[in-house]
């Protein structure tokens, strides 16, 4: 079972970088702060969600919540271009810095639910 999962891994990063690799032709410099609907693509061709969930929450011990309310810039392109844990590393080869400015922009868009006093249900 442990080797069908790694060979699993393999194939999406595989899979994940020839996606990356192709070239786009409407592909523009990146703006100041990145644009969240690439940001939302990547989060997802990547495979991030897997672990942190499609809005960042979290999933247990598989990835800490990383929105709302992320990292700063700098502070998310040191922790992916360095392994931790589970999480691979992600070299400039493999994800652009525009891509993690895109990536942040998404995770900077994602709206903070209620807090437990404005739900209703909760307070009885």
């Amino acid at each position: 079972m442990g080797r069908l999962n790694s060979a699993l891994a393999s194939a999406l990063l595989i899979a994940a970088m020839c996606v990356s690799s192709i070239a786009r032709a409407d592909e523009k410099p990146p703006v100041a702060g990145g644009d969240p609907v690439n940001g939302k693509r990547i989060f997802v061709v990547y495979g991030c969600y897997a672990c942190h969930g499609t809005t960042g929450a979290g999933g247990g011990i598989a990835g800490p919540k990383i929105a709302p309310g992320p990292l700063p810039l700098e502070a998310t392109r040191a922790k992916l271009r360095s392994s931790a844990g589970r999480m691979p590393a992600y070299s400039a080869a493999l994800l652009k810095d525009s891509e993690i400015a895109d990536i942040v922009a998404y995770l900077q868009g994602i709206p903070s639910g209620k807090a437990t006093k404005e739900i209703p249900l909760l307070n009885r």
